[in-house]
């Protein structure tokens, strides 16, 4: 199964080179500083949600509020720095993550209490969320020109010429990557996965690790309202409209088992950087972006198919290893 998950890796890289190589041939724009600069910078946002999103199903869960938590935490920052111009970018970093964890921490007390599938409180929490948000913002945004400077240059601004969002992103996928495959509660999230069941009687804090990973989902999609706002300035109470279809996209076309139990955070972010450069070249192809809808979608049908073909052949590989016992 290792071997298996690096080779879906492996693809994700060959299929992204095929792609770049392709669209540039088209339209050598498409390796431009500035499209990179762009591409990763767009990347970044959505790596950062994956990368909590695939802790989630790798518990054979799901969170689809995190499209909404991003726009709750936009908009609470960008309102808070709006008024406050003299705040840290810390603050503001920590204003959001704070959101998104409180947003997190409800999600998984329902799942996890309520006993409540995670499909349908997520997809509750998601309306929740974005009726909080229309509420508070009564039909008006926070404009660029209402922000601080030093707020609104923080998603240019670089470290040896790597952009700060790119930076945390990796750092994010990093850290996560590092926690699921070195350190226990990995461990134990992965075996919460592959047989909840079995890991209650293993004796695994099932409810405490569940809250974990919404937590951590929740807290990295309102990290990820912060980047969104320092990136694109003018925020509303539709921001992240959507998202949250991307960020399960990335997951499980990167190859995160939607039935939980097996997957990695990198293969999470690489899935996030070919769905970006898929909408990327699709527009400097001058092809419509309809196509982008029907792509993503085909990818996550395969994905899943290939996920299910690997388990039933795993199920016959063991049960003749068994036989001859």
């Amino acid at each position: 199964m290792r071997h298996l998950l690096k080779a879906r890796e492996l693809g994700i890289v060959l299929a992204l080179a095929a792609l770049v190589a392709y669209t540039a041939i088209g339209n050598t724009r498409f390796l431009s500083g500035q499209s990179i600069r762009d591409i990763l910078l767009n990347t970044a946002i959505l790596a950062v949600m994956a990368a909590g999103q695939a802790v989630v199903v790798i518990t054979r869960n799901i969170d689809l509020s995190v499209g909404s938590v991003l726009g709750l935490s936009a908009f609470a920052v960008a309102t808070m720095m709006s008024r406050n111009q003299d705040l840290p970018m810390i603050v503001a970093i920590l204003a959001g993550i704070a959101v998104g964890a409180v947003c997190g921490l409800l999600n998984g007390v329902l799942v996890r209490y309520g006993r409540v599938p995670a499909l349908v409180v997520t997809l509750g929490t998601l309306y929740i969320f974005r009726g909080v948000t229309y509420s508070w913002a009564g039909g008006a945004q926070v404009n660029a020109d209402k922000l601080p400077r030093h707020f609104l240059t923080f998603a240019n601004d670089s470290v040896l010429g790597i952009p700060w969002l790119v930076l945390i992103a990796l750092v994010v996928v990093g850290g996560v990557s590092l926690m699921m495959r070195d350190y226990r509660v990995g461990r134990e999230l992965y075996a919460m996965g592959s047989s909840p069941q079995a890991a209650e009687l293993a004796g695994i804090r099932v409810a405490r690790n569940l809250l974990g990973a919404f937590l951590l989902s929740g807290s990295l999609a309102g990290l990820a309202g912060v980047l969104f706002a320092a990136r694109f300035g003018t925020v509303d109470a539709a921001a992240g409209t959507g998202y949250e279809l991307n960020v399960v996209a990335a997951v499980v076309v990167g190859g995160v088992a939607v039935f939980g139990g097996s997957g990695s955070v990198w293969g999470a972010g690489l899935g996030a950087l070919l769905l970006t450069v898929i909408g990327s070249a699709l527009a400097v192809l001058d092809i419509n972006q309809f196509w982008q809808q029907a792509i993503v979608g085909a990818l996550i049908v395969l994905a899943i198919g290939a996920d299910r073909l690997v388990a039933v052949r795993l199920a016959r590989s063991l049960k003749k290893r068994d036989s001859h016992v």
